[in-house]
């Protein structure tokens, strides 16, 4: 049996994730009540959307009319007491567990019993739908940044977790235009904890001088056919958010290896080197690894061969794991990360004894538990699974 279209969504937090995921709302014909309780929030959040809709109408992406429609379709409110007939919530405030928790606490409070969806990106889904009071009907919609470019959704379930409840939710999120890839709730989900090795392996072997960020971002993007070698991406991103993740994912897993913070993030927060956004961080602003020399081919070589094969254990972990299903877990590195190719055809590519036998000797090397092989690996390979 179908289920009715959700036609009233609220959305909580008018910061840049916010505004866009009402926008992305209107602009798939959803009413949308966008919220911040915050002094000047909600007025920067539909600045946001009128800044983009005006871009939309100067690339001739939209006309006057269509713009006119989804400004039309959101409205603002200043607390969740405004949004009483609402079918979906989705929160988009700031990571912090109670400060999430008790949003959906107080929207469980809501007559109608509207979905409860959280984009967090790093927080248990199942540790806020506790809080809630209403788990049946607390799920994760992780969009990616800017969320009305990005094709990606991250739907995450938990066992309590309402089926009809993923169902809408699925069903609403492909409504939206987005590819939807089906994820159990675990630290970083699937596709920050699937991209993790990228930047902590590159980190790891800055830690030991076998490689520069120059050298480490020049391999991944000419020779990996990366978008973004890992250095410039933890730039752009702010190396402080990527270390919370990373922080997060490793607190939450009672300290595995393979996520342990680096001290090189430590270090660069702690010195407000953030990346970008404060002027600089691993790169120096104005400057870029495109300015370096290039690097030894057997330098190159070694370098792609320890990124590749770390994140192909880390899929095979994350798999072994029932974090998702093999074919979910190539679309969303690909779609989501832009990456030339899922870990399973990385595999394919590489060979399976080869990377067996890099993480082998890095283990030999090293003697550092994040490079055990994942069972699944050593058996016989993700390439099957997915």
């Amino acid at each position: 049996m179908g289920h009715r279209e959700i036609g009233l969504v609220g959305v909580l937090g008018a910061g840049t994730m916010g505004a866009g995921i009402a926008q992305l709302c209107a602009r798939a014909g959803a009413e949308v009540l966008l919220c911040d309780a915050a002094e000047g929030a909600l007025a920067g959040g539909l600045g946001q959307i009128e800044a983009s809709l005006a871009r939309a109408v100067e690339r001739g992406a939209s006309s006057e009319a269509e713009v006119a429609a989804v400004r039309a379709r959101i409205r603002p409110a200043s607390s969740t007491a405004e949004l009483a007939g609402i079918e979906l919530a989705i929160e988009a405030v700031p990571e912090v567990l109670e400060l999430k928790a008790g949003l959906l606490a107080a929207l469980a409070e809501l007559e109608g019993e509207p979905i409860l969806a959280s984009n967090t990106s790093s927080i248990s889904i199942a540790a806020l739908a506790e809080r809630s009071g209403a788990a049946p009907r607390v799920l994760g919609l992780h969009f990616f940044n800017p969320p009305t470019a990005m094709p990606l959704v991250e739907l995450i379930s938990t066992p309590r977790t309402d089926p009809a409840a993923v169902e809408r939710a699925r069903a609403f999120a492909e409504r939206l235009g987005k590819q939807v890839v089906d994820v159990q709730d675990g630290p970083g989900f699937l596709v920050n904890r699937c991209a993790r090795p990228y930047y902590l392996e590159s980190l790891r072997m800055l830690e030991d001088g076998f490689a520069e960020p120059a050298q480490i971002d020049r391999v991944c993007v000419e020779d990996g056919g990366l978008p973004l070698g890992p250095f410039e991406l933890m730039d752009a991103i702010g190396i402080d958010v990527s270390l919370a993740v990373t922080s997060s994912m490793w607190e939450r897993s009672y300290g595995e290896p393979r996520w342990r913070p680096s001290p090189i993030q430590v270090a660069q927060v702690a010195a407000g080197r953030l990346g970008r956004k404060s002027g600089g961080g691993f790169y120096a602003e104005g400057t870029s690894w495109r300015a370096a020399p290039p690097v030894a081919p057997g330098l190159a070589a070694a370098i792609l061969d320890r990124i590749v094969a770390n994140l192909v254990n880390e899929a095979a972990f994350a798999l072994s794991a029932g974090v998702a299903s093999g074919p979910d877990l190539e679309r969303a590195m690909v779609i989501g990360l832009n990456h030339p190719c899922g870990p399973a055809e990385w595999e394919r590519r590489w060979g399976r004894d080869r990377i067996v036998a890099i993480l082998d000797r890095l283990w030999e090397t090293e003697h550092d538990p994040r490079y055990r092989v994942a069972p699944l690996l050593r058996g016989g390979g993700i390439a099957a699974a997915a």
